[in-house]
């Protein structure tokens, strides 16, 4: 019987849906340039993992359709095997393999023997994690600690330099969670992942920031010290409130010479509530990792100047509208929505858990610290 419905898409379409997907458009804006439903572009992208497949070639070495239609032509002007090898300039035995795994001189088709040839190529390269034992059960135990496929690259690479057999790269591991035809690691891994999805998403669009507070004597980052923008001089901090339902909140610091971060339980958003939490954490920083703070233009630190005369410690705030500049902050605000998702009531949390979550932040590799840890980091400092 015919195949009934709507045919899929082209090798062209699919080449073209890859591009588009990896230049940050989404599924829909796809699925309108191709004239396809959205469903049938996310079946291909989830088929995938989200990731690109990489472009097919032809070995180099391999018979080419000119090749095989000249086989063909010769076969019919009754050359010899030898004769016809000897016109292309491959060994006859090429030549002889050729004829006989596609029907041999009677039966050869140029077109069909090269289609055949293709699909019969297209075989799965066997996963480097379901080849290396040792190596899965590294990997699976490090993303069962919420730490992700780069760190985990970059650590297996730093702490076995010696053995190549510990390698792996953080697509490769990627794969393996996303593509679960690979059967190599557990679906579950995958809920310990920083953002729980089933495919990778393309990078691209931008999270509107919010508006700017009004605050009384804000000294803007732009007057702040050179020693802090080069992140030479451990002690200068970034920090911003982290927010959750029923206006829950607590407060994030981040150290940007070593990215150790601190979080602090605070009992609402107002700036006493804000202000009194930072301070008394703060104050039990050694002295040689106190001397600033950036903040953004929340008016939760509206009442900075008590902040400073409490801690000694200078605020300075960001642009309006330009998160970037607080790129630390905003990266392990990143990190946290793997332990407090989004829609999580905040309020429920001691500071013993919140010191807990901490540490185990401050204990995984950093791909910006040449995948050495935070809390190594710090403490190498401070020796």
């Amino acid at each position: 019987m015919a195949k009934v419905g709507r045919p899929g898409l082209s090798p062209e379409q699919k080449a073209e849906l890859w591009e588009r997907w990896k230049g940050g458009q989404c599924a829909s804006d796809i699925a309108r340039v191709l004239a396809r439903t959205k469903g049938a572009i996310h079946h291909v992208l989830a088929a995938k993992g989200g990731i690109a497949p990489v472009p097919r070639r032809r070995s180099p070495v391999a018979l080419v359709v000119g090749e095989r239609e000249e086989i063909s032509r010769g076969i019919a002007a009754g050359r010899s095997i030898r004769r016809i090898a000897a016109g292309l300039g491959r060994s006859p035995s090429t030549v002889s393999r050729e004829v006989a795994r596609h029907g041999g001189r009677s039966a050869y088709r140029a077109t069909e023997a090269d289609a055949r040839t293709w699909e019969r190529a297209l075989r799965p390269k066997v996963c480097r994690l379901a080849s290396h034992p040792k190596l899965r059960w590294r990997v699976a135990e490090k993303l069962a600690l919420e730490w992700s496929p780069a760190q985990i690259s970059g650590w297996l690479k730093r702490e076995f330099p010696a053995d190549e057999g510990l390698r792996v790269s953080h697509e490769t591991i990627y794969r393996s969670l996303f593509v679960q035809t690979r059967g190599v690691l557990k679906k579950e891994l995958i809920g310990h992942l920083r953002a729980v999805r089933r495919m990778r998403q393309p990078k691209g669009g931008t999270t509107p920031s919010r508006l700017p507070g009004q605050i009384v004597d804000a000294v803007s980052i732009r007057e702040r010290p050179a020693e802090i923008e080069d992140r030479a001089v451990p002690g200068h901090w970034e920090g911003d409130l982290l927010s959750g339902t029923n206006n829950s909140h607590m407060a994030t610091l981040v150290e940007r010479h070593s990215r150790f971060a601190m979080l602090i339980k605070v009992q609402g958003k107002d700036t006493a509530s804000v202000v009194s939490a930072l301070s008394k954490q703060v104050r039990k920083l050694p002295v040689e990792l106190r001397r600033s703070l950036t903040w953004d233009r929340g008016k939760e630190m509206a009442d900075h100047k008590s902040f400073t005369i409490a801690t000694d410690v200078q605020v300075y705030f960001c642009d309006p509208r330009s998160p970037w500049q607080r790129g630390s902050n905003e990266n392990t605000n990143g990190l946290l929505r793997q332990y407090f998702p989004k829609g999580t009531d905040l309020s429920g949390y001691s500071q013993a858990y919140l010191n807990k979550i901490a540490l185990r932040l401050n204990q995984r590799p950093r791909k910006t610290l040449g995948f050495e840890t935070p809390a190594d980091r710090l403490r190498a400092v401070l020796q």
